[in-house]
């Protein structure tokens, strides 16, 4: 238990010393004066706006989060002890990555009865179906921005010469894809009992029992629906931030959906918070849209300072509010 527990302690360490050496190398060139004079000159009526448009998201989440909940087999739950269990995840995210997945659903197993495992099965769902939100959601920013998506790929590899080298070697090419496959199938097979193996196909496993669960629900046009408004909001709320800041005010819609996918990418990261990852990946595509060096890290670190600040706050009081909420199946005290 004790060995558990230091090693735990010890992932959480490196995870933040990463984070923390990402975040200094970073922003260890850009002036204390720069950001505080790009601060003093934003426009805080849409930073605010972003901030109430976030909170709509928060509980856009809970109440997605109530649908899996509430099926016949389980207890209802409220909105409003569904929110707060969330905060009380993302406050605990702040301080250790992906324990906050847990935190909420021994939150709400506390006020409402519902066993640990069974809420834990519902925020594989929720992650399953915002995995795949985040796959559309890219696909759907090389559409809109297909030129610096392919300029972007450029600057990696020749991608003319690449596709012109698939297209002469094709038979070669799908031959190689049909011994992949089939090497992959083996491995699978021969090393069933492997460790690794085992946690690959269990994530896919969830991901498949995860769709079939949506199509039981008693409202499953429900849940697609605030799932797709959901990263809406997630849109909604870059887009806002980004008008009421000079250097970014000029991007179009499909600029900000591109930065919102980078820094979507970046929050995935085993990160507190996303620190570092986020300021890193959004800087950098802000850079490719002209925006300067200095004023992309800048926007990365108001929106993602904001949204800390907004979930430290929020979280707080959701934590306080759930501690003072009598315990399921614990008589109160007269």
């Amino acid at each position: 238990m004790i060995q558990r527990r230091v090693k735990q302690a010890v992932q959480i360490l490196i995870s933040l010393g990463i984070a923390i050496w990402i975040f200094w190398f970073i922003y260890k060139d850009v002036a204390f004066e720069s950001l505080l004079d790009q601060i003093m000159s934003s426009n805080w009526a849409w930073i605010i706006l972003s901030l109430l448009v976030s909170m709509l998201a928060y509980l856009t989440r809970s109440w997605r989060w109530t649908l899996l909940i509430n099926t016949e087999d389980a207890k209802k739950v409220s909105l409003v002890h569904a929110y707060h269990a969330l905060m009380v995840g993302y406050l605990i995210n702040m301080l250790i990555p992906r324990a906050g997945e847990v935190a909420r659903c021994g939150a709400l197993t506390r006020t409402n009865g519902i066993s640990t495992g069974y809420l834990i099965g519902t925020v594989i769902v929720e992650r399953s179906i915002d995995l795949l939100c985040l796959v559309s959601t890219i696909l759907l920013a090389f559409f809109v921005e297909r030129e610096l998506f392919l300029n972007l790929a450029s600057q990696l590899v020749d991608v003319a010469s690449l596709g012109q080298k698939i297209i002469s070697n094709l038979p070669l090419v799908l031959g190689g894809i049909a011994v992949l496959i089939l090497v992959i199938r083996y491995v699978f097979i021969r090393f069933a009992d492997n460790g690794l193996i085992n946690k690959i196909q269990h994530f896919f496993r969830e991901i498949l029992s995860g769709l079939r669960k949506i199509g039981g629900l008693t409202n499953p046009a429900g849940f697609w629906t605030s799932s797709i408004f959901l990263w809406f909001l997630y849109f909604l709320t870059m887009y806002t931030i980004s008008l009421g800041i000079p250097s970014t005010a000029n991007l179009s819609s499909g600029e900000v959906l591109l930065v919102m996918v980078m820094g979507s990418i970046g929050m995935v990261a085993p990160v507190q918070g996303g620190i570092g990852t986020f300021h890193a990946l959004v800087a950098f595509i802000l850079i490719q849209l002209g925006i300067s060096e200095v004023d992309g890290k800048i926007f990365a670190a108001i929106i993602h300072g904001t949204q800390v600040v907004l979930v430290l706050g929020a979280g707080l009081i959701s934590w306080v509010i759930m501690m003072k909420l009598p315990i399921w199946g614990k008589p109160e005290k007269i």
